[in-house]
């Protein structure tokens, strides 16, 4: 029998993000190869769990985006504990550990599954919109003339898009999730001008489109024929924003499948973020 009392929270270190997402392909998330290296290396404060004697049994992150934003995800705990308070108990503490990380009212923002979405209400999260996610095998396409790979030069600009559209700056998050072994990205440039962007990952199963960020339908269209002819015969997914009308039409133009949705939540005053130009979200795991 666990005493709450007993559990040790601790921060984790790589190799115990390295774990939590393991358990989250045990879970079915499917989440990438080198995930845990870029969410450690984005904020090495933003990961921690309960121990008992020295064995990890739950965790999840709370990063920290420069103290003005902060992201709750992968928050797991192993199934030979479930059901025992573990959850609730963790859950809270990690909310508070990452109140106090950020600057006075920064919000906070996290994807809840459905069957949670009750709890984290209750605990001051309010939801934004039902993100979606959607599966459909790579096929071959004629690239847009206005689509080429991201550069190094791009990447001011890369960086100041992906701010507009997720709401704050994560320089050095973007900067290593370019830079992921076996990436593919895709920028739409017209007249010299950034007009949208996209980045495909391998994950456990096929890959994902993380993010689709454009100016419009046609351009995220554009981007999204160039993400599917990267993949060709491997399952490809997309998170859109139900919010987005738009990312909506794409997807049911393409009869991509359904597979599951979760909500974006926020405590706090959700950030400012131009929902017409996001087609596919970046993670559900750190935002």
């Amino acid at each position: 029998m666990i005493n709450l009392d007993d559990l040790q929270f601790q921060k984790l270190d790589l190799e115990g993000v390295k774990t939590l997402v393991k358990w989250a392909e045990g879970e079915g998330w499917n989440p990438g190869q080198h995930d845990a290296e870029v969410y450690y290396a984005t904020d090495p404060d933003g990961f921690y769990g309960y121990f008992v004697e020295g064995e990890l049994i739950a965790g999840g992150a709370i990063v920290s985006y420069n103290n003005d934003f902060g992201f709750m995800g992968l928050f797991i705990v192993k199934p030979k504990y479930r059901d025992k308070g573990i959850g609730r108990k963790i859950w809270y503490q990690r909310r508070d550990t990452l109140l106090a990380r950020l600057n006075d009212g920064a919000p906070i923002g996290m994807d809840g599954v459905i069957a949670m979405q009750p709890f984290y209400s209750k605990g001051g999260f309010e939801i934004a919109f039902r993100d979606e996610r959607y599966e459909k095998v790579g096929t071959e396409f004629n690239i847009n003339k206005n689509i080429s790979s991201i550069a190094d030069e791009d990447i001011r600009t890369i960086l100041d898009y992906d701010r507009q559209c997720f709401g704050f700056s994560r320089p050095r998050f973007m900067k290593l999730w370019l830079n992921l072994p076996g990436n593919k990205t895709f920028k739409y440039l017209e007249d010299g001008k950034l007009k949208g962007f996209a980045i495909v990952r391998k994950a456990n199963k096929g890959y994902k489109v993380c993010p689709l960020f454009a100016d419009n339908e046609f351009i995220a269209e554009e981007l999204y024929k160039a993400c599917l002819n990267s993949v060709v015969g491997e399952p490809l997914y997309l998170d859109i924003p139900v919010t987005n009308p738009a990312a909506v039409e794409l997807i049911k133009r393409y009869n991509a499948a359904y597979v599951f949705e979760c909500a974006r939540m926020y405590y706090g005053e959700p950030p400012k973020v131009e929902f017409n130009k996001v087609f596919g979200l970046t993670t559900f795991e750190i935002g």
